[in-house]
């Protein structure tokens, strides 16, 4: 069996917009619609579940009629912080098979990413997309700074797809502030981490350049 869990708890704040951000616009199409399309394109039967804030469901039932939406999806409130909102979503899964855990604001998923990732996942236990990072870097202690290699270095991406129960497992733990993502809620029960290759377009959305540039992705095909 597999799973989709589409986080989309952001408020806007760095987009300057009135909207949260999954709900703006990207080509006429709500940002978070992007993806939730992208997972039931690669697989029709795949359970898709979308958290968002309790106080936006009203908006989204809306937004759904708006655009004549009618892909089955679970709507499960979000938590304090994305750690409580993917918690609360796993508790919505059988044990079997495996789950994607997606970024609602990373519009430009492709099918080709999504097949990798999970033919990865199904071998390894789990599948983290990564990019190399192209600029130089430096490393600050304090008031001090230095050099780093950038070869050591990989930019983290979503989906992250991982064997359910694993990560159900891992989710039982407390909250911890050091969890950026679901890969180190995994690591740290002990699991290794497998690195896939990511997508390059595959770019989140956080300023309100990013809509322009993800735009212009969609237009090109990339």
């Amino acid at each position: 069996m597999k799973a989709a869990i589409i986080v989309a708890g952001g408020t806007g704040t760095r987009m300057n917009s009135p909207n949260p951000k999954q709900f703006i616009l990207l080509k006429g199409i709500p940002v978070v619609m992007h993806s939730l399309f992208a997972f039931s394109r690669f697989d029709e039967s795949m359970q898709l579940l979308l958290t968002l804030p309790e106080h936006l469901f009203d908006r989204w039932q809306e937004i759904q009629k708006e655009h004549g939406w009618s892909i089955p999806h679970i709507l499960v409130p979000g938590g304090e912080t994305r750690f409580h909102s993917v918690r609360n979503c796993l508790h919505h899964l059988d044990s079997t098979g495996l789950v994607a855990i997606h970024d609602g604001a990373r519009p430009l998923l492709s099918q080709s990413l999504i097949n990798r990732l999970f033919l990865a996942a199904e071998k390894e236990g789990n599948a983290i997309p990564v990019v190399p990072v192209n600029e130089s870097i430096r490393q600050a202690e304090g008031a001090t700074n230095k050099p780093a290699d950038r070869s050591l270095f990989r930019i983290v991406q979503t989906p992250q797809v991982f064997q359910t129960s694993l990560i159900q497992q891992a989710y039982l733990q407390p909250y911890q502030p050091g969890f950026t993502d679901d890969a180190t809620v995994l690591e740290s029960i002990g699991k290794p981490i497998h690195l896939v290759e990511g997508d390059p377009a595959n770019l989140k959305i956080t300023y309100p350049a990013d809509l322009l540039i993800a735009a212009s992705l969609i237009h090109s095909g990339s």
